[in-house]
């Protein structure tokens, strides 16, 4: 099986605002566009089907797939992952989205932490997460 690679990783916050759009390709624009188009479809899925947490592809365009993932608190994660010719199992796209959600529940569980996008966030916590996705990222490209 092919690897899996991971073309960018967005958090969005219940309001719609990003909190963090990570690129680990070329043109990050085009992965600021992805999340925000992915925004459309991510509230089409929650208004047929609220209690799913895992909403699966959202769609894939040029050579991309988007996957997306909603939290209890409305938090919404957007992996890009690159296309291939395999099939990306479910399982193992739970899976990611399960431990980028974990990171992400570490890093902001700081009552002083203010996710405020107009300000850079400059906590170690926060420093950490960084250095958190990208070793989740590697992990999954090397297939671990």
């Amino acid at each position: 099986m092919a690897p899996i690679r991971v073309n960018a990783v967005a958090f969005i916050a219940a309001n719609n605002h990003p909190i963090l759009i990570r690129s680990f390709a070329e043109n990050p624009l085009k992965y600021h566009y992805i999340a925000h188009t992915a925004l459309d479809v991510i509230d089409e899925r929650v208004a047929v089907s609220p209690k799913n947490s895992y909403l699966g592809l959202l769609y894939s365009i040029d050579d991309v797939a988007v996957y997306a993932y909603i939290t209890p608190l409305n938090l919404k994660i957007v992996l890009a992952f690159a296309l291939a010719d395999a099939v990306i199992p479910d399982i193992k796209v739970h899976m990611i989205f399960k431990a980028l959600h974990m990171a992400y529940y570490r890093a902001s569980s700081n009552p002083f932490l203010t996710l405020d996008p107009s300000t850079p966030i400059s906590s170690p916590k926060w420093k950490k997460f960084n250095r958190q996705l990208d070793d989740i990222c590697t992990a999954v490209a090397s297939g671990v």
